[in-house]
């Protein structure tokens, strides 16, 4: 090996697990706290739903560049050819974990529900997928059931933390 691909080595790699973690965790509050937010203040016609579910897609997406970026530059050492767009990819999982929410409120956009009152549908949504991210990482790393619904419970919170900020702001 010469000196040159000895100082080029591969860049750290985030396990499967631990990205789906950190990605899903962080795109379900993420989507419930931009719900909030365009909710706030907004009106809830069909139009707005659109214009809503267009600005989580735009804030997953940047979000995700911004962390597969930071992830990129984090890394002191030389790096390879595409290592940087290996490290924007690896963000997956946050654009994955808010596609349920856009769907939801392009839904409403489009006609497909009510405009109205999704929000809550969207948030109950997120607080269900923190608690089964939680459940099933924490059974993949061989934790017993009563733990993993802890785990779930815990996650949850984070979900339900949005919901009671916005309540409270409102």
């Amino acid at each position: 090996m010469t000196d040159t691909a000895a100082a080029v080595a591969a860049p750290h790699r985030h396990d499967t697990r631990e990205a789906v973690l950190f990605g899903g965790v962080y795109g379900a509050v993420l989507a419930s706290s931009m719900v909030a937010a365009l909710t706030q203040y907004g009106e809830v016609s069909q139009a707005s739903r659109r214009s809503d579910a267009l600005w989580l897609l735009v804030t997953a997406l940047v979000s995700a560049l911004a962390h597969g970026y930071a992830h990129y530059i984090a890394e002191r050492s030389p790096h390879r050819r595409w290592d940087a767009l290996r490290a924007l990819a690896d963000e997956w999982p946050l654009v994955a974990a808010v596609m349920p929410t856009v769907v939801l409120l392009a839904g409403a956009g489009w006609g497909w529900w009510s405009a109205h009152g999704v929000e809550y549908v969207a948030f109950t949504l997120n607080i269900a997928l923190l608690f089964a991210l939680g459940v099933v990482t924490a059974r993949r790393s061989h934790r017993p059931w009563s733990s993993a619904v802890l785990v779930g419970l815990a996650d949850a919170l984070l979900g339900v933390g949005v919901v009671v900020a916005n309540a409270l702001i409102k």
